[in-house]
């Protein structure tokens, strides 16, 4: 029987320890515009690093989709099980230094050496994530950090998302690949999403609000038919059913650390500085999620997302450990998947009658947490040619909800001067030197006052 929730409650869920567990159609409701785009943005975006799988891990193809599988699969329960109100998603900022660290001359063309070493970062990551989470020093962090930093960090997200957007070669410029199919379907979905004209217009059109219902599908839609007659999509459809059994054994016989055995500790200690870089990707993603919910929580004062940061930060670390034993590929389980975070807040805002719940937004969105796509073939390389549009969809979202947010937290001029060099730094230099810069800027222009408690807000 469907649970009723409180008008002004938190969403019921079953409580264990920290965390609780919201089960679908138990404590959620189906919304099946969130589970289409779901099908077409993270069934797309899920598959994104299959090719990194193939090239650099010398896994085949079907062992790469399975490995895809289980990172999507840990994502999409992360919701269910820990009763976080976030759309979680990868570090995406980190996946290029990972890369960078496993094909130095150490590990390159040693593909046991490269998935050890994966295991030793992810359980590295873990540890940190969970003894900052249970000794609440973690959400500590996040208390005292002040508005004019955390803007720096977010604004930082922001430039570094619209760099490599439009970076020469990098995989999530479709621009570049598809400037046709790309350009257009990048802009149906930002303007749905964002278009305060086209939200007037559609206020008395019911055709229109439904469109706009359905959130990033139609754009993808319309860039995958206009991709295939301009000839900048190729589709090579296979009729095929993915034999899980036989690729999840060959999968576990090449990658886990029980089948070819655990990480020396040289290799934990080469990978610990990364791990720590990791973590400030970490912190601002959950900066960025809380200041989202909170900006949004007072349009909906009949449900209340409850915020917690070291409850965020062990279910993090949870992941990361199953992630490690059974398919390591670092970076691939975060906190936060900014742009759909905003396109659920979004349709969450606009009332009760829409959305119930934002639960029911991110279970309908993740398909309840089973991410059967990947073993239909057929849909798998139908969305396969639309993998460098939806990298950059989720980067140009990210890109303006973090800019506005962003700005929408400092009100001083100085103070503001500061958050944009933090920003610059953030975007322009490794995560450690651009923590490093960002704190000299504001202690300099700002004071060191600004660091203080009684300053939060």
């Amino acid at each position: 029987m469907l649970k009723t929730r409180i008008d002004g409650d938190v969403q019921p869920g079953f409580k264990w320890g920290p965390f609780i567990m919201r089960i679908p159609l138990i404590h959620l409701r189906f919304s099946l515009s969130n589970m289409l785009q779901g099908l077409a943005v993270a069934g797309a975006t899920g598959m994104a690093l299959v090719p990194y799988f193939i090239a650099l891990l010398g896994l085949t193809f079907e062992e790469a989709v399975t490995m895809a599988m289980f990172h999507s699969t840990l994502i999409s329960f992360s919701w269910m099980f820990f009763g976080d109100p976030y759309a979680p998603g990868w570090l995406t900022p980190a996946i290029p230094f990972v890369v960078a660290f496993i094909t130095t001359p150490a590990y390159l063309g040693d593909h046991t050496s490269q998935f050890q070493a994966m295991t030793a970062l992810s359980l590295n990551f873990a540890f940190i994530l969970i003894f900052l989470g249970v000794t609440g020093l973690g959400a500590k962090l996040i208390n005292i950090v002040p508005n004019v930093f955390k803007g720096g960090i977010i604004l930082g997200a922001a430039v570094a998302a619209f760099l490599r957007v439009t970076k020469d070669g990098d995989a999530a410029n479709v621009f570049q690949s598809a400037p046709i199919a790309g350009t257009l379907g990048v802009l149906i979905c930002l303007v749905f999403a964002f278009s305060k004209p086209l939200q007037v217009y559609a206020a008395d059109k019911m055709w229109l609000l439904k469109l706009l219902g359905l959130g990033l599908l139609p754009g993808f839609l319309v860039a995958g038919t206009v991709g295939y007659f301009t000839g900048e999509f190729q589709y090579n459809i296979r009729w095929e059913i993915l034999d899980v059994g036989s690729a999840t054994a060959s999968l576990w016989a090449k990658v886990s650390p029980f089948a070819i055995g655990w990480p020396p500790i040289e290799t934990f200690a080469s990978s610990f500085p990364l791990a720590l870089i990791t973590y400030i990707l970490f912190f601002g993603d959950l900066v960025t999620g809380n200041e989202m919910i909170e900006q949004a929580q007072p349009s909906r004062v009949d449900e209340t997302l409850e915020l917690d940061s070291s409850r965020a930060h062990i279910a993090t670390g949870i992941r990361n450990v199953l992630m490690s034993i059974i398919a390591p590929f670092f970076a691939t389980q975060g906190v936060l998947w900014t742009g759909i975070q905003v396109v659920l807040l979004k349709g969450w805002s606009e009332g009760r009658e829409k959305v119930d719940s934002i639960f029911d937004s991110i279970g309908s969105f993740y398909a309840f947490g089973l991410p059967l796509l990947f073993v239909i073939l057929p849909f798998v390389t139908l969305l396969e040619p639309l993998l460098p549009l939806a990298l950059a969809v989720t980067l140009v979202l990210t890109a303006f909800a973090c800019a506005t947010l962003a700005l929408s937290l400092v009100h001083d001029a100085t103070e503001r001067g500061a958050m944009v060099i933090t920003a610059m730094a953030f975007s322009v230099f490794e995560p450690w030197l651009g923590l490093l810069v960002g704190i000299i800027v504001i202690v300099a222009l700002c004071g060191i006052k600004v660091f203080s408690p009684q300053q939060d807000s």
